[in-house]
């Protein structure tokens, strides 16, 4: 049986068996256990005060701040950026699920289709790019230049770089002709509006092309690199339903097999960076795609590997922006993050075309630094060594770095090698680094949010939002629907007495989808439940009323009770408007109408 996703039912069923939500959630978040909850920080928004719970025995989770909650799955796709047959597919090739995506994969709503629909032009102008590139007289000039800088035949082929032409409408007369409708193509940033709104002209013009996919290899976004000295110098698809900056890493879907045999992924800041390095035999490189590293990039690459080298330009730009990565990285998690040194202010592309391949992996990478090294030296550059006030400065700042590191050994090491290149007293270094450390703890126990490595950089402080009360009828619905996501049989005793006559219409929905769930034979499980349902909010309604602190066992009192609160709404609401038409009645003098509508209240009343 099909989701209506284009995925099996057992494929699902088999990757959250295979997939535990407290070990897939502390991957990203530092979980304790309260009860028989578990609670962190929230990924997915701000807070000081840990909102963010998981329910083991029901494989869900749910913030309590944000809103946000769903089984492993919906974790996966919220804290990596994947669509719902990526996080599947992702997962069961993890857990060696057998799976083969017969469907689209995407469904058949409309959204889905116009997604199918960009994702094809994508795929078709990549295409097209690159056919120019190589096999016209337009693309000669291009590929003269990708030659200048060092890019192969292979390279070329391997990341599918392309050449768009000068001309204002190649891409427009292409899609045209193949019955894409241009003003989606338009929203999908492949095209521009003209300014006098007229038509429609192509975003890029005389660039060489870089094609940028998903994890999955889908072309999603392009990235263009002007010939000549026109501006801007680079540009990028805008942000659209397929492409979002800040989840988007380049050349993701060639490394990630390699990120997971390694453990290890190199973080470059450019596309130029990644090709080179591939060429030089680094298949584990990616890069951020026209914004700084965000704390998602950083979460999508912690669910892939453990270590991570930051390969970034030897400038003061490029180190500084090495900087501002690490926590970000040691926030997402990482057990390792190393820094590598380039010399001359090259980048990685520069270092390669003059130095060659065997010397950047040597040099460059294996000679990468500890964040906490790099730190150090990045300081050291600031300050005039030679001088007295110049060493007094640097202690100063350095001491805070060594002093928050949690090993003794690794505080040793960093205060030996200060003590030796500074020519001071190896104890007074020890003595400072223990007096400030003690000053640091006891400030972290006066506040409630430790500075400890998950969460770093990550959660500011936030407000907890106020309990809503709400009316009897309502939580009747919700503490109803919470026991018959827990029992079968509740489900069968509110069907045969209630059926779907709830008076949220939410609720409505979910009670015909609980009653069709349990008649395919299924056994409770939310979190299975939760994976049938088509729709976000509806989602978001289950997760919350299973988040409930029901209790597993039930009495057909309590159940009755449930249902007489849920079917007075309707009498009431009867009630009310007979009392409107008996008022009218009154004020138009046809009493005998008005006594005949008090009777009938009295009626509705007693029942």
């Amino acid at each position: 049986m099909s989701t209506g996703r284009g995925i099996p039912e057992e494929v699902i069923e088999a990757v959250l068996r295979q997939h535990d939500i407290v070990d897939t959630v502390s991957k990203h978040v530092h979980l304790t256990k309260q009860g028989k909850y578990m609670k962190g920080l929230c990924p997915f928004h701000s807070e000081k005060t840990p909102s963010f719970t998981v329910t083991p025995e029901r494989q869900i989770f749910h913030c309590y701040g944000c809103g946000k909650g769903g089984n492993a799955i919906k974790f996966r796709m919220e804290i990596e950026g994947l669509t719902f047959p990526e996080a599947v597919r992702i997962m069961a090739e993890e857990a060696h699920i057998p799976y083969e995506d017969k469907g689209r994969g995407y469904g058949d709503s409309p959204r889905n289709q116009e997604l199918e629909q960009l994702l094809q032009a994508h795929e078709w102008s990549s295409k097209l790019y690159h056919y120019l590139l190589k096999n016209t007289e337009y693309g000669k000039p291009a590929m003269e230049y990708l030659k200048s800088r060092g890019f192969t035949d292979k390279a070329i082929d391997t990341f599918q770089i392309g050449y768009a032409p000068a001309r204002w409408d190649t891409l427009v007369q292409f899609l045209d002709k193949r019955s894409f409708e241009l003003e989606a193509m338009e929203k999908g940033g492949l095209l521009s509006s003209r300014q006098d709104g007229s038509g429609f002209v192509d975003r890029f013009r005389d660039r060489v092309i870089f094609p940028l996919h998903n994890r999955s290899g889908k072309v999603i976004a392009f990235a263009g690199r002007v010939l000549g000295d026109g501006q801007p110098k680079y540009l990028n698809s805008p942000e659209s339903k397929l492409f979002t900056k800040s989840r988007v890493l380049y050349n993701l879907h060639q490394a990630k097999n390699e990120i997971r045999k390694t453990g290890q992924v190199v973080l470059f800041e450019g596309y130029g960076d990644v090709i080179s390095a591939w060429e030089a035999g680094v298949h584990n490189g990616v890069a951020t795609m026209g914004t700084a590293l965000t704390e998602s990039h950083a979460a999508i690459l912690r669910g892939m590997a453990e270590e991570v080298l930051v390969c970034y330009d030897g400038d003061s730009a490029g180190q500084a922006a090495a900087l501002k990565s690490i926590p970000i990285l040691e926030g997402a998690g990482f057990h390792q993050v190393k820094i590598a040194l380039l010399s001359e202010g090259l980048d990685p592309d520069e270092f390669i075309q003059k130095y060659g391949a065997e010397r950047f992996c040597h040099q460059v990478l294996d000679g990468a630094v500890s964040s906490v090294k790099f730190r150090l030296i990045y300081l050291r550059k600031n300050h005039i060594l030679l001088e007295e006030d110049g060493k007094v400065a640097y202690i100063k700042e350095a001491m805070p770095i060594i002093a928050a590191l949690t090993s003794p050994s690794e505080r040793e090491i960093y205060l030996k090698e200060l003590s030796a290149d500074l020519q001071v007293s190896f104890e007074s270094l020890k003595q400072e680094c223990n007096e400030l450390r003690t000053a640091m703890q006891k400030k972290a126990d006066a506040g409630d949010n430790k500075p400890e490595r998950w969460n770093n950089g990550r959660h500011k402080k936030g407000q907890a939002s106020m309990p809503t009360l709400l009316p009897a009828f309502h939580a009747a619905e919700r503490r109803l629907l919470s026991f018959m996501l827990q029992d079968e049989e509740v489900s069968r005793y509110v069907g045969e007495r209630l059926g779907t006559n709830f008076n949220i219409e939410d609720h409505v929905a979910i009670a015909a989808y609980l009653y069709a769930y349990y008649a395919q034979g299924k056994n409770p499980d939310a979190s299975h439940f939760i994976s049938s349902l088509h729709d976000e909010r509806l989602e978001q309604t289950v997760i919350s009323i299973a988040m409930m602190d029901t209790p597993g066992e039930w009495t057909t009192q309590e159940l009755d009770d449930c249902i007489r609160e849920i079917q007075k709404v309707p009498l009431l609401e009867q009630i009310k408007r007979k009392k409107e038409e008996m008022v009218s009645a009154e004020r138009a003098g046809d009493y005998m109408r008005a006594a005949q509508i008090a009777s009938e209240i009295i009626a509705l009343e007693r029942q």
